[in-house]
């Protein structure tokens, strides 16, 4: 009897059963959808209502100013608000993708409204020629709207998130269209819109490009209503002459014709899935058409509104919302009269099983091998079904079978059951969104969540969120927020209690976020102490830096030793407050005022000497001072006598100055003088030479300089200014005389006296030139006779080096070369005695280093006594090598004439 009293109420279309499942008795009064316009929703969502000012209606108890207001779908107020905007009569109204009521006036002026009818601005215009010709028109899809104007111009605004509007291309039509259709750009080849145009007996595509006119004779005749189906792919044509026709998007054929009583176009013309077309005339039944066989009419005595949905048909009266929808293949296998299939026996098992009858266990019996597609039928069947004692039965259905079956996928009940409580907790009448399973899925759990949150259904959001495993966060923020909002009357301290005891459920919540709304609703003091349990640095010192707490956001960002915060505030306090205040808050904090010193050392020089001088750091001023003046002295402009010394040697005096004020600084202050002495001479030097040369040198080269130029004069003033050494001038003028090859004058200054450096720097500047001529003059007056063996060894005389060799007993071993002639070739210098493991491999070294005669003797003397002895292969001589891997010995003899 249960599966009679279900089939019963059941319609057949053709080969396909319908059903008219009442969701919700409307709990809203006085309320009659003739006398206004309406908005609803798709996917269940809310109903929007406003007096139609087009037309003459009477005024009962209700004020004569037009309200906005903003229902559930089970009826329930959500919110209302008066109707003031400007801009003519109201043309269209529907509902976004993200719930935003969308309204369009006769001057193209687009008012936008959220669910708590609060207006969101800015409002938006479509444009001046939409403004001076007046829309008579508006085609809306899911997220974009198509308005026509009295001119028969065409605007589109593709996409409400961008609130771009566009205009189409021209039809060239002199008269209006009888009806539009949309194509949504997902469905089209361009990727963009394309509204069908019916006018007199064509039908023109037009989009931003061009206008293109449908060619054949599938469609002949005026057309009077055109809708498409929510997938793209059909379109359902009304005709002049009363005919129903569904073609493909393409016109290459007719799918159903059917004759229609009245020629006279229908108020309402949806697609009731894909399967049927339902069209709609005030004071005549509502009219279903399908593919094939008779029409199927449903009879009302009030007026209604049809609501597509991707599976069905929502049907809204004065009293009642209604889901007309194609009944499911696995509702029908269980529920149809007479049915025998497994599903429908596993149904009727249940029964008996609860009435305790054997004939359940026959049943499944006769099931057995198909017990699983059963199964699976009567959990699909729960899921597709509004009443909760139907969902409960046929889940038990299910379980009794599953029992039974050892191959079932064992968590599909648990999924089913899980969704059922989802979507039963959001279809609650207090709640109003009568999703069906299809839609849920295609909408899913996060987008639910989302409205609900918009809604402000908060818990059952937070319910939901928790129990299908998702993130909380969203719905907590979204609470909080509109708890501060909300609670203007409640004071700080007991305001931040009820946030605090809600935002900890949820580990790693923004409390920056959350203080960031309340500073903007003007709650600063709530926001600086939501602001303190934000445990992320980055987020909380942006928020205290917004708020005006920068010493705290300086603390928290130096606590955090994150140098990009740190510079962050910094730079944030340095253009609100004043230098000496600013100045006053990095001093005591070593890190912002490192950081601070180390980016003004770069960039603001002028900055820091004000630092510096407001805390008593003379020194550093004085430092940034002489860093100047160095500054100064690479710009091209500061050479052959430039005006720029003179700021540069001022620079170095004041600093000093600044020096010289602390004992500390004892030798920088006399090295700055001398500096700016220095260049004072350099650049009266570059002034009389006409010579770039002299500044920024040293005092060496400064010396060096001007004896190479033969100005003595000014050398011995450098050397006097500077109190040169006896030393050190010696050294410099050598080098600086062998430089220019005066040796004349070399040789006389080295008769002046005895120099205090000997005669070994005369010695190597005279070798360095490649004089061995000039050496000779002052090698034999060497004192240190192994200097002097060295010396006749460089300039090529071995016989005179040895003898020197021979008269220093220093216990040294010496190393020479003798040819293969047997004479002495040269001497090769002193080394120290290696050990026997390191001794291979100084020698590979040393012999590289040196263009011996191949087949040349090796000799090693110590003190005067030949020790070892080897030779050298005949090989390329950058390939040196031992004859003898094992150093030979040979016993201490005398080589004559060593």
């Amino acid at each position: 009897m249960a599966n009679v009293s279900v089939a019963a109420e059941w319609q057949l279309l053709y080969n396909r059963y319908y059903r008219k499942p009442e969701l919700y008795p409307l709990r809203w009064k006085n309320i009659d959808l003739s006398r206004n316009k309406v908005a609803c929703a798709p996917f269940g969502g809310p109903i929007a209502v406003i007096r139609d000012d087009s037309k003459i209606v009477q005024l009962y108890s209700e004020s004569a100013l037009r309200k906005l207001r903003i229902f559930t779908s089970s009826g329930v107020l959500i919110s209302d608000t008066v109707w003031k905007n400007p801009g003519g009569r109201l043309i269209g109204m529907s509902w976004t993708e993200d719930q935003t009521l969308i309204c369009i006036v006769q001057d193209g002026t687009v008012y936008r409204y959220n669910i708590h009818a609060e207006l969101i601005e800015p409002n938006v215009t479509l444009g001046k020629e939409c403004f001076e010709q007046n829309v008579v028109e508006c085609v809306f899809w899911g997220n974009g709207v198509v308005c026509l104007t009295e001119g028969g111009l065409l605007f589109c605004i593709p996409d409400f998130k961008v609130m771009r509007p566009c205009q189409l291309a021209e039809t060239g039509a002199e008269d209006l269209p009888n009806c539009m259709a949309v194509i949504e750009p997902k469905y089209t080849v361009s990727g963009n819109v394309e509204v069908l145009v019916g006018i007199g007996d064509r039908i023109l595509i037009v989009d931003e490009d061009g206008v293109q006119t449908v060619e054949g004779d599938v469609v002949q005749g005026l057309v009077q209503k055109m809708v498409v189906s929510w997938d793209g792919k059909f379109l359902a044509i009304f005709t002049h002459d009363g005919r129903i026709l569904v073609t493909d998007i393409n016109f290459k054929g007719v799918l159903l014709e059917y004759n229609c009583e009245s020629a006279l176009p229908p108020e309402q013309l949806a697609w009731c899935g894909l399967d049927s077309v339902l069209l709609y005339w005030d004071d005549t039944p509502l009219l279903m058409v399908g593919p094939r066989g008779d029409p199927v009419h449903y009879f009302y005595d009030e007026p209604l509104l049809l609501i597509p949905e991707c599976d069905g048909v929502r049907i809204l009266s004065n009293t009642s919302l209604e889901f007309l929808q194609r009944v499911p293949d696995s509702t029908v296998s269980i529920f149809k009269i007479g049915s025998t299939s497994p599903a429908a026996l596993l149904y009727d098992a249940l029964d008996h099983f609860d009435r305790r009858s054997a004939k359940a266990d026959e049943n499944l019996r006769l099931i057995q091998k198909s017990l699983p597609e059963a199964v699976e039928a009567c959990i699909d069947a729960a899921g597709h079904e509004f009443d909760v004692s139907r969902q409960r039965t046929l889940l038990r259905a299910a379980s009794y079978g599953q029992a039974f079956c050892s191959n079932f996928q064992r968590d599909r009940i648990q999924e089913m059951c899980k969704t059922l409580r989802v979507l039963n907790a959001v279809r609650d009448p207090e709640i109003g969104i009568p999703l069906s399973i299809k839609q849920y899925k295609l909408l899913t759990p996060s987008v639910l969540i989302a409205r609900l949150v918009n809604a402000h259904r908060h818990l059952l959001a937070l319910r939901i969120s928790e129990y299908v495993g998702m993130n909380q966060e969203v719905v907590i923020m979204h609470w909080a927020c509109s708890k501060i909002t909300a609670s203007l009357a409640i004071p700080d301290a007991a305001l931040l209690e009820i946030l605090l005891d809600k935002l900890k459920l949820c580990r790693g919540i923004s409390y920056a976020a959350v203080a960031a709304h309340a500073d903007k609703n003007g709650r600063r003091k709530l926001a600086a102490m939501l602001v303190e349990h934000e445990p992320r640095s980055s987020k909380q010192v942006p928020l205290l830096l917004s708020i005006g707490e920068e010493d705290t956001a300086l603390m928290k960002a130096t606590e955090s030793g994150d140098t990009d915060l740190a510079y962050l505030v910094l730079f944030h306090i340095w253009q609100k407050k004043q230098p000496l205040e600013f100045f006053g808050m990095i001093q005591a904090r070593p890190l912002p005022r490192d950081l601070f010193i180390s980016y003004a050392r770069c960039y603001k020089h002028e900055f820091l000497k004000d630092f510096f001088l407001s805390t008593g750091q003379l020194q550093e001023v004085a430092f940034l001072l002489w860093k100047e003046s160095w500054e100064l002295g690479k710009n091209p402009m500061a050479s052959k006598g430039s005006p720029l010394h003179g700021p540069r040697i001022k620079l170095i005096d004041k600093a000093q100055n600044l020096f010289a004020e602390t004992k500390e600084h004892t030798f920088e202050s006399k090295a700055a003088e001398e500096h700016a002495k220095l260049l004072r001479i350099q650049h009266e030097l570059e002034v009389s030479t006409k010579q770039a040369i002299f500044v920024d040198s040293s005092i060496s080269d400064t010396i060096r300089t001007c004896i190479v130029l033969g100005n003595h004069r000014a050398a011995m003033k450098v050397k006097t200014e500077f109190k040169v050494s006896e030393k050190r001038w010696y050294w410099l003028k050598v080098f600086a005389l062998a430089t220019i090859r005066d040796w004349e004058a070399l040789e006389k200054f080295s008769k002046e006296k005895r120099p205090p450096i000997g005669y070994r720097p005369f010695v190597e500047a005279c070798v360095d030139a490649d004089e061995k001529g000039e050496a000779l003059k002052y090698i034999p007056k060497l004192a240190d006779l192994r200097e002097r063996a060295e010396a006749y060894a460089r300039i090529g005389m071995a016989k005179e080096a040895a003898d020197a060799a021979s008269q220093a007993k220093d216990g040294n071993h010496r190393l020479f070369c003798v040819a293969p002639t047997g004479h002495c070739h040269w001497w090769l210098g002193s080394f120290p005695f290696f050990p026997s493991h390191l001794r291979q491999q100084w020698f590979d070294g040393m012999l590289s280093s040196f263009a011996l005669p191949q087949m040349s003797l090796i000799l090693i003397f110590e003190a005067n006594v030949c020790c070892v002895g080897f030779s050298i292969l005949q090989r390329p001589l950058k390939h040196h090598s031992i004859r003898d891997p094992c150093w030979l010995r040979v016993p201490p003899t005398p080589v004559d004439g060593l």
